[in-house]
């Protein structure tokens, strides 16, 4: 079997491993280099804790990899387990909370109700006097998507798969419904190569809808710009706090090296669509300012002292449920997209269903029928609620 994957993010890459190890003959290209867009500017984040069943089972057998990525693959992510915090204002939320932490304990998470105080056990910066009630899971943690990535490149190239970065998919070709080949050119080359396949895997992230249209497929897949500052705070965050997000406001930090810290959210009602091939990539200072101000609301390390050292733009590829389109699209065409900010975390279970998918036309890794692209004009859609 010959499989196109388009994109060359930690999605596409974990599907072209996926798709190899299973016997396929593989080609991933990237019209950029590998994790240069959304993988390469997330915060990392690795988590159980999720409103919804799919997304703590996509979290679970994820988990399983990333615990065991550097004697798999031979590469070191930097993965550390310093637990995620998540914290609600209100008893609504809190009531949320509880059925969530219940949920999430079902599908074996190791997550946890706190009242506030508890939770200042975990950071002990936290302001408790703001919240009513948090949740927390030890086995939670953040790691490096870089490395990651060159992991997963590594390994798939080890297994044949051809690589081609700076080059894009300029059309798909249907015969009648089915998906058989694409167009694909690299920079500066004046004519596109038809490349005929069986399957092609659309992993393009915030460009995945595009991808979509050129087999005359709507997918429901917005670009958002989301941005992060990295800060010296003062007093230090100690590299044992957890990512911690006050989940109402969408503010949320975590501890980097020697006392910095990564701040984020967005905080605007407005979210607009963007180019991905044309957007800010830059953070804007004032923005930062609102960042660091949010999480000195409610934690004692940010304030007046608070340096803002650095900082970046991406974009991540929202629904409007927040949940991934994981499915065959059409016959010969495979969507593994979508993921509202979770794709990292995310990759290896959904680089296996999308090689499942592939193959077999179905997956026994868990059960992605609620993930299908039609639930949106059925109306059988379940927002995710644990989004920053």
């Amino acid at each position: 079997m010959d499989v196109l994957v388009v994109g060359g993010g930690v999605v596409g890459l974990s599907a072209a491993y996926a798709l190899a190890d299973r016997g396929a003959d593989v080609t991933l290209v990237e019209k950029g280099s590998l994790g240069n867009a959304s993988t390469g500017r997330s915060a990392g984040g690795i988590r159980s804790q999720f409103s919804s069943r799919v997304n703590v089972e996509l979290s679970l057998a994820s988990k399983a990899v990333w615990n065991d990525f550097e004697e798999r693959f031979g590469v070191d992510i930097g993965l550390r387990k310093t637990g995620y915090l998540l914290l609600a204002r209100t008893e609504a939320v809190a009531e949320r909370f509880r059925a969530n932490v219940a949920m999430q304990r079902e599908l074996g998470a190791d997550s946890e109700f706190l009242t506030p105080a508890a939770a200042t056990d975990h950071c002990p910066g936290l302001d408790p006097e703001p919240f009513v009630a948090a949740t927390y899971n030890p086995d939670d943690g953040f790691a490096d998507p870089n490395l990651a990535v060159q992991g997963y490149a590594a390994a798939a190239r080890e297994l044949g798969v051809d690589v081609r970065t700076k080059t894009a998919v300029t059309d798909l070709h249907r015969e009648g419904d089915r998906v058989v080949g694409a167009n694909i050119r690299e920079t500066g080359a004046t004519d596109a190569e038809r490349h005929a396949v069986d399957r092609v895997v659309n992993a393009a992230g915030a460009w995945a809808a595009n991808v979509g249209a050129m087999a005359d497929v709507d997918l429901p897949i917005a670009p958002r710009r989301r941005q992060i500052a990295v800060v010296d705070p003062a007093p230090p965050v100690p590299e044992s706090v957890p990512l911690t997000i006050d989940l109402e406001t969408g503010s949320y930090f975590r501890p980097e090296r020697d006392g910095a810290a990564l701040v984020g959210g967005h905080f605007d009602a407005a979210d607009p669509d963007y180019d991905p091939d044309a957007y800010d990539e830059g953070m804007d200072v004032e923005w930062a300012a609102r960042a660091v101000e949010h999480a000195a609301d409610y934690t004692a390390y940010f304030g007046p002292d608070t340096r803002i050292k650095r900082g970046w733009a991406g974009l991540y590829a929202v629904t409007p449920d927040h949940h991934p389109i994981l499915e065959e699209t059409l016959p010969g065409l495979v969507t593994v997209a979508g993921f509202s900010g979770h794709g990292f975390q995310h990759a290896p279970a959904a680089g296996r269903i999308a090689a499942d998918l592939a193959i077999d036309g179905d997956t026994d890794l868990l059960d992605v029928s609620p993930l299908s692209g039609d639930r949106f004009e059925r109306g059988e859609t379940r927002s995710e609620r644990h989004v920053a």
